[in-house]
């Protein structure tokens, strides 16, 4: 195939949908509409949603969890011919502009010269969000299992003590290491962890009291102050503005005309070459 900076497409996924463990030659940008993704990028959980995307550089292994009826979106970035370098996987901010030259960059009716022009203008608005939403994992064999329970299960109840009897340490082991490894104690970092599933079951139609239910709290009204101490704001608020009319209406006018087939993409994603 011809040299290329940025190949973009998108699909829309009746049911949920997981990918395994894997990586690309290229630089990919992920974002989506009218749900969420929930990714593990080498030592983090990334949940991206309406206005956030993310970025993972090229070799850098990922999987990941998309809700039912999403519209996903991608964009791949030929290495050698971007001029923007994160230093590893980083949430990006979905302005309307962004996204609206990536879905223009989807046309196959495009010349070289508009191509070249709609590219630089995105390397000049691909920035970094001021406010991503990711948790680290904490990479420490000392409570690696605690965490790889609780990502099978955030609702595991179990608590600090009780962890560091079945472990035969001490729970200020337990407290250190999390502290030290992700920044968060341990009732912080599993409360993150919970709205990170939160939002994937929000975005899937769930209802609140039953979130909270399936995610161990006992009250509603718990569940909603721990999503507020998370993120700053309340369930339905923080859908409400990333679903807001301005953000959706600005990304409809990005031009749909003469896409390709995402398979088509992912073809030439895989037999790219490195020259």
């Amino acid at each position: 195939m011809a040299p290329f900076v940025i190949l973009s497409e998108s699909h829309v996924s009746g049911v949920p949908t997981e990918w395994e463990p894997h990586t690309h030659p290229l630089h990919e940008l992920v974002w989506v509409r009218g749900g969420t993704l929930m990714s593990r990028v080498a030592d983090q959980v990334f949940t991206v949603s309406e206005g956030q995307g993310l970025w993972m550089p090229a070799g850098v292994v990922h999987g990941g969890r998309l809700t039912a009826g999403v519209e996903f979106y991608d964009a791949f970035f030929a290495p050698e011919r971007t001029p923007v370098a994160f230093d590893g996987p980083t949430a990006v901010e979905m302005t309307p502009l962004l996204e609206s030259l990536l879905t223009h960059l989807a046309r196959t009716d495009l010349d070289a010269a508009a191509r070249a022009r709609a590219e630089s203008v995105v390397f000049d608005v691909l920035l970094p969000s001021e406010h991503p939403f990711a948790l680290r994992l904490p990479g420490d064999a000392r409570i690696d299992t605690i965490a790889e329970a609780l990502l099978e299960d955030p609702a595991d109840s179990r608590s600090l003590e009780e962890w560091a009897r079945e472990l035969g340490t001490s729970d200020r082991t337990v407290t250190r290491a999390f502290r030290h490894s992700t920044g968060l104690s341990f009732s912080q970092w599993r409360q993150t962890l919970r709205v990170h599933r939160a939002l994937a079951l929000l975005a899937e139609g769930w209802d609140v009291q039953s979130v909270g239910e399936e995610l161990g709290y006992a009250q509603t009204s718990t569940f909603i102050a721990a999503f507020r101490r998370v993120l700053g704001t309340t369930p339905g608020a923080f859908f409400s503005a990333a679903t807001g009319a301005e953000f959706r209406s600005a990304a409809e006018r990005g031009s749909r005309a003469g896409r390709r087939d995402l398979s088509g993409v992912r073809n030439a994603v895989s037999g790219v070459s490195s020259s």
